[in-house]
């Protein structure tokens, strides 16, 4: 399976997680008890995962290897992803910041875990898109068979915590 194929997989599975964290934030700003469980579970997800696993191919493995092939990152759709890769981080750090508070009760801590949980929710539908769509490509016209296998092995080694091994993702 190419590199990208196995980035575009763990997309989908994003993709669940960002549905799912859509319909808390929607339900519990109607009204229902707000889900702190569910940010627990769902920052544990995008930072370990998300981040961790996903991105790190990407940063680490994936991006490296199209500059070696000629694609830029600055001006370019490298730089673009990398940037947006830190804009996701800061709304979950914003998340995670006022989520004890609104935990307890605290109205403005809970529109600030919405308002950053929406504003993560929808760059990340929108990097994914791009992704898919546009530096996926790319990544498939550039890279070379040898790069191809040589990112295939060192995709399964980046290692998948073992709680989130059931969601159909590979290594």
């Amino acid at each position: 399976m190419h590199p990208t194929e196995i980035l575009s997989q763990e997309h989908r599975v994003i993709e669940n997680m960002l549905d799912e964290m859509e319909e808390q934030v929607r339900a519990a700003a109607a009204g229902q008890p707000f889900p702190r469980r569910f940010f627990d579970e769902a920052l544990d997800f995008f930072r370990n995962f998300a981040d961790g696993c996903h991105h790190a191919k990407e940063e680490n493995l994936l991006f490296p290897r199209m500059k070696e092939r000629g694609v830029p990152e600055n001006g370019g759709p490298i730089g673009v992803m990398l940037a947006e890769h830190d804009q996701g981080r800061a709304y979950l750090k914003g998340v995670r910041e006022n989520l004890e508070a609104a935990g307890q009760g605290d109205p403005a801590a809970r529109q600030r875990v919405f308002a950053n949980a929406t504003g993560y929710i929808t760059l990340l539908r929108q990097h994914i898109q791009k992704e898919d769509n546009i530096l996926f490509r790319m990544a498939r016209m550039v890279l070379q068979p040898d790069d191809v296998a040589e990112l295939t092995r060192e995709f399964a080694a980046v290692e998948v915590p073992e709680r989130f091994q059931g969601l159909g993702v590979g290594g």
